[in-house]
């Protein structure tokens, strides 16, 4: 595959940073977003689309008080295909798509940033980040692109979770809310977005990574398989996703209380009220088990399709 040099470069070591000579450095780093920002948003988009019908059911029961159940989410989207269609199955997926993919394209380069600033500050320039560092790259990755398009998310979520006739468009909703509920609105649930961003992002990228290491170290192989990415991605959302599932049940709740009847409340009456009147596992652990088959299969094909095309755009480059 050419010497250690080049191995760097198209990817070898894709967790780990290539030190290049000085006057081609700035030129590589402009290079490197940009194909970090292309790679993210091309695999947010694959792995969203793929699991949108899961995702749209997750939501609504995540918004309503109806007990969750496998049993009872496939006769839902059995439901929504018989009276809908097939494609309503998708609805809320364009909306997604707006927020998926400048959200996927910026938390994966903010991703390759913050590994670069804090591999260079703790002293492990060209190398992989250890434990702390690694964990806090992808904490701050994840926050950073929840920060800029939070609004985005809020839409999807109603258009998720009310009938066509309501919003006919991702237009129409901002629209609708900003003239009927305000703009701050649009920032209804941000709180507790954050708060679940930090351990599932840190978390994801930590597990992420570290197995990637870990293959690399015991394996004797530079590069896993496409298939050993995918099982990689798959534990590493497990893992993100059950740790920050309470947040994201309480942030749906927020997101939608304007249109589903809830009373629109804080974060701590919000999550009060859910384990008052549906308990911990049935009110904020309600569609985890949908969770654990959709979430695995979203995050694997998201970082292995990153770092594919990573590779590819480094081979092209050189």
């Amino acid at each position: 595959m050419g010497n250690g040099v080049k191995e760097g470069v198209v990817g070898l070591r894709d967790d780990a940073e290539p030190v290049l000579p000085a006057h081609v450095s700035s030129k590589s780093d402009h290079r490197q977003v940009l194909s970090s920002l292309l790679s993210g948003a091309l695999a947010g988009a694959l792995a969203k689309t793929a699991v949108a019908p899961l995702d749209r059911t997750k939501i609504i029961f995540q918004v309503s008080s109806k007990r969750f159940s496998a049993k009872e989410a496939f006769r839902l989207l059995y439901f929504t295909y018989l009276h809908e269609g097939f494609w309503s199955l998708w609805r809320g997926n364009s909306a997604t798509m707006v927020r998926v993919v400048p959200y996927a394209a910026i938390q994966f380069s903010a991703h390759e940033e913050y590994k670069r600033l804090l591999g260079s500050y703790y002293g492990f320039r060209g190398e992989a980040l250890p434990p702390w560092p690694r964990l806090l790259a992808g904490a701050l990755a994840g926050t950073t692109a929840a920060s800029l398009t939070y609004p985005l998310d809020l839409v999807r979520a109603r258009m998720a979770v009310t009938p066509k006739e309501m919003y006919s468009n991702i237009f129409h909703v901002f629209i609708r809310i900003s003239r009927e509920e305000g703009l701050k609105t649009l920032y209804h649930g941000f709180v507790p977005t954050v708060l679940g961003v930090i351990p599932y992002a840190g978390l994801s990228f930590f597990t992420y990574e570290t197995l990637k290491s870990l293959h690399r170290e015991y394996s004797g192989r530079p590069q896993p398989y496409p298939f050993e990415r995918m099982i990689f991605g798959a534990c590493a959302g497990l893992i993100g996703q059950s740790a920050s599932y309470p947040l994201d049940v309480v942030r749906r709740r927020m997101q939608t209380a304007g249109v589903t009847g809830h009373q629109r409340a804080s974060i701590v009456r919000t999550m009060s009220t859910i384990l008052r009147e549906e308990g911990v596992v049935r009110g904020l652990y309600k569609g985890l088990s949908m969770n654990w088959l959709k979430g695995p299969i979203a995050v694997g094909i998201s970082f292995t399709t990153f770092d594919l095309m990573q590779i590819l755009l480094r081979h092209l480059q050189s």
